[in-house]
């Protein structure tokens, strides 16, 4: 499940509590604040396993959907997204905080197109938004490999920029390695 996992953290063996994405969030706000009161440069990299299936959520995430009259399934897949969106918004929150946005960059980005099929909600489906972009995840069309890469340097990158080049996070991952 995505709760009180058992994950190897470095070379050692822990017993989690919480949600995956709390404790994923939580870990790398520790460290970040570590290496930022030491002023050490540092790269994290937070990759998360949510939204994906199997789909659960906390249950504070999901009770809205469900009293709206989305399945079990939908709440959890939303409520997954909901919960990215606040610990995201915590990360934002900590770095304006600790004065880091100056001296970082954020850069916020998924691995590949929507996966959902229609939602069955109450007797109407509902088909889910792909910006009329053919295919979805696992397909090499528009609709499974366009995701979103927000980007943000405070003070350095220019806002509302829309940049057309294909890459993916793969290509990226190795070169911030090596600069960090």
């Amino acid at each position: 499940t995505y709760f009180d996992n058992v994950l190897l953290h470095n070379d050692t063996i822990v017993r989690t509590e919480g949600f995956c994405t709390d404790v994923f969030f939580e870990s790398a706000l520790a460290w970040i604040k570590e290496q930022h009161e030491a002023k050490q440069a540092y790269f994290a990299y937070i990759s998360l396993n949510a939204p994906h299936g199997p789909m659960y959520a906390p249950e504070d995430y999901k009770k809205r959907l469900l009293d709206e009259g989305y399945d079990e399934n939908t709440a959890a897949r939303y409520g997954m997204i909901e919960n990215i969106d606040d610990n995201f918004g915590q990360l934002m929150q900590k770095l304006v905080e600790w004065q880091a946005l100056e001296n970082t960059l954020v850069i916020f980005m998924t691995d590949n197109g929507m996966s959902m099929a229609p939602i069955k909600q109450v007797k109407e489906k509902i088909m889910p938004f792909n910006a009329g972009m053919k295919g979805k995840k696992n397909s090499a069309w528009e609709g499974g490999t366009h995701v979103p890469a927000f980007w943000y340097w405070k003070g350095v990158l220019d806002e509302g920029v829309d940049v057309a080049a294909l890459t993916a996070h793969v290509d990226l991952y190795r070169t911030f390695a090596e600069l960090a």
